[in-house]
């Protein structure tokens, strides 16, 4: 394994206001990791400054060995919370212009899932329901062979009987040798697909540990465990 994945001192402000406030953490390739926390605690601060799309105020972030630039949005694959596909497409057109934008695409495992999923590539994103048009969201993130993998919220606005189905896309196709890095506060809904949980609050990193040394240190589970130092 190496360490795709590092935050050295981040901050960021907002006015007087401190959003982050000196995480630092590294994550290791071959890795599903939990950045957990309550809303407001910092998480998709985190993801935009990783994806270019913030700014830090200190500290740095950086993928691969390189620094936010060019360079990283080449290997990062990025799912926002709110959808920002064009609804009068068609998904086969959509398709279309992620494999021309994106090098590492791979067209036939995006109409894969497309499939197993009795979704019609024909279909105009409009005519579908929020969680089919997320679900089309989070296949194109992962057709791409990617070696970083940002996830922000992929289960929160869809029902529970397609939660598993979702968890299952992501485990079964992102890149082995990358890192993928979800962003939730649903804990008890992907806790079985975790190997590490990064765990911030307030802006400030409060726990970042393998699953396996959270169960055995604690007795508890990961959700119970969130439950008690979040008091929620």
């Amino acid at each position: 394994m190496s360490v795709l994945f590092e935050c050295k001192d981040l901050r960021k402000n907002y006015g007087k206001k401190a959003a982050l406030k000196g995480i630092s953490f590294e994550l290791e390739s071959g890795q599903i990791v939990g950045l957990l926390g309550p809303n407001g605690s910092g998480k998709t601060t985190i993801i935009k400054i990783a994806n270019g799309l913030l700014t830090s105020s200190a500290g740095e972030i950086k993928i691969a060995g390189n620094k936010i630039g060019v360079e990283t949005k080449k290997v990062v694959s990025y799912l926002p919370e709110r959808t920002y596909l064009d609804v009068h497409k068609k998904v086969k057109d959509i398709i279309s212009y992620f494999r021309d934008f994106y090098e590492d695409f791979d067209e036939n495992k995006a109409y894969d899932m497309l499939a197993k999923l009795n979704i019609n590539p024909d279909d105009k994103l409009k005519t579908m329901s929020k969680g089919t048009r997320e679900k089309v969201q989070l296949i194109l993130v992962m057709s791409r062979n990617a070696q970083v993998y940002f996830l922000d919220e992929p289960i929160g606005g869809v029902d529970p009987a397609a939660r598993d189905y979702i968890l299952n896309t992501i485990i079964t196709n992102y890149n082995p040798d990358a890192t993928v890095i979800i962003s939730t506060h649903l804990i008890s809904d992907i806790e079985k697909v975790l190997d590490d949980v990064v765990m911030i609050k307030d802006g400030e990193l409060v726990m970042h540990k393998k699953v396996d040394e959270i169960r055995e240190e604690y007795k508890m589970s990961v959700d119970e465990v969130f439950r008690e130092v979040f008091r929620c």
